[in-house]
């Protein structure tokens, strides 16, 4: 068995009692990604040198007898929307493509100091803006499953590197769907905190308009939550902040649920799920149903425009950034562009909008301890499938691809994805599982409940079939 085979917590405890070293785990990783990832481009820049070192200090605390931290040895990839010393941080476009931080962001901080090894970057979409990880600066992620589609964006290179074994989870972040719909795509898990819980320190206070949290990509659901466990917690002059859990959230995974009352909403206004999607969510429900849960109907009314609203701010937040509008690719020239020509009056009328959508939905859920709903309609996309749209074209494709995404950032609530099932063809297909505002400990116990039934881990895509598809 290799390293990356065994759970977060089981890696730990294996290098921390010398069965396996952090060298081990480390060397695994580097392995697997030189074996693979020129065809897959999951990892866009590796630390080998500085990887290499960490585990070899690890494996001399264990040595010596010093205490570790609770994930030591544990190879970790970061998004590259996020800084890590040693590492560029190119945030997918070729204006950043020399930057080197000499600085952590809080999260990677974080990981760090529970002991994670971080050994390299992972691809995503030009600033993250799109559901699809095909940056010109470094080309396509390619999913495990198949190739030619994509593994979603925009921590697609972070689910794609899961899937394909790389490591047992990797960090990414959601802004509109960004965690969750990778992991659908790939058939792993991916898991959204509350807002607040996680902190965007040093360099932001939250990211367009609170919308936007890290959070953890994982084959199980024990390893999204070890790793949610090392990245949550204030940092001073954070606008949010949410209470210190009570108790891990890797315990919270084979914690016994007890009878829940579980929502459906099987879709939204601006997108209908497809057969597959919707007999994924059907039989879901069925499987709570099973496991003694309350499963019925949520009674909520969402207005159409909530695409169109939550667009427009990440329009503006295109336009604030410091990267000359010439320089980016050009589905974000054009964001920019509609986010310049934006007053402020109507930015803060569709900010103000989607506060009130919030609270009417949040109530709405309030009924439920636990909401099932699809997270898109339809399964991978092909790589480049919508390259000949127009922008205004693009905009409604994607509103219908990431159905209820967005709504959930809107609110600011948990999620996860789940890898509940596969299409004729073999391709993943997720749902996800929204709690109450700041309760991801429900979710995370539903989930880890629905894993021991449908066991995903186990499934595993081929590796044989990893190869470049042919050109036209």
């Amino acid at each position: 068995m290799r390293p990356a085979d065994l759970s977060v917590p089981d890696l730990a405890a294996a290098v921390a009692a010398g069965t396996v070293s952090a060298r081990e785990a480390v060397l695994d990783a580097l392995g697997a990604i030189d074996a693979h990832d020129e065809v897959l481009n999951a990892v866009v820049a590796v630390d080998r040198d500085g990887a290499l070192a960490a585990a070899d200090d690890i494996d001399q605390q264990v040595v010596d007898g010093t205490p570790l931290p609770p994930y030591a040895g544990v190879p970790m990839l970061v998004k590259d929307l996020s800084n890590a010393r040693g590492l560029p941080t190119t945030f997918g476009t070729a204006s950043m493509a020399s930057f080197a931080p000499p600085f952590d962001d809080h999260t990677v901080s974080r990981m760090r100091e529970a002991g994670f090894v971080v050994v390299g970057k992972t691809n995503v979409p030009e600033l993250g803006s799109l559901p699809w990880t095909e940056p010109t600066l470094h080309g396509p992620a390619r999913n495990p499953w198949a190739p030619d589609r994509t593994p979603g964006g925009s921590s697609g290179g972070a689910a794609a590197a899961v899937a394909a074994g790389y490591m047992a989870a990797a960090h990414g972040s959601d802004g509109g769907g960004s965690l969750r719909i990778p992991a659908a795509c790939c058939g792993v898990v991916g898991l959204k905190p509350s807002r607040g819980r996680v902190s965007h320190a040093p360099l932001f206070g939250d990211q367009v308009m609170g919308y936007v949290t890290q959070g953890s990509i994982g084959r199980r659901v024990v390893d999204a939550a070890a790793l949610l466990d090392a990245i949550q917690g204030y940092a001073s002059g954070d606008p949010y902040h949410l209470p210190t859990p009570d108790r891990p959230f890797v315990e919270e995974v084979a914690t016994d649920p007890g009878r829940l009352r579980v929502g459906v909403l099987p879709s939204v206004p601006w997108s209908l799920p497809d057969a597959d999607v919707a007999d994924a969510v059907a039989a879901t429900a069925g499987r709570l149903e099973d496991l003694g849960h309350i499963v019925e109907p949520v009674r909520v009314s969402i207005p159409a425009d909530v695409p169109d609203r939550f667009t427009r701010i990440w329009a503006a937040s295109l336009a604030a950034n410091p990267i000359p509008q010439d320089r980016l690719e050009p589905h974000n020239r054009a964001f920019a562009a509609t986010g310049e020509a934006m007053s402020a009056p109507a930015l803060l009328r569709d900010f103000t909008a989607l506060q009130l959508v919030a609270r009417s939905v949040v109530t709405a859920f309030e009924g439920h301890d636990v909401v099932l709903a699809p997270v898109t309609s339809r399964p991978a996309l092909r790589i480049g499938e919508l390259d000949d749209l127009s922008h205004d074209d693009l905009l409604a494709e994607v509103a219908r691809w990431i159905g209820p995404c967005p709504l959930v950032n809107v609110t600011g609530q948990p999620a996860i994805s789940l890898p509940v099932a596969r299409t004729g063809a073999g391709l993943p297909v997720g749902v996800q599982l929204v709690g109450r505002p700041a309760d991801e400990a429900t979710v995370l116990r539903l989930a880890g409940q629905l894993e021991q039934v449908i066991g995903w881990a186990d499934h595993r895509p081929d590796p044989t079939g990893w190869t470049l598809p042919a050109e036209g």
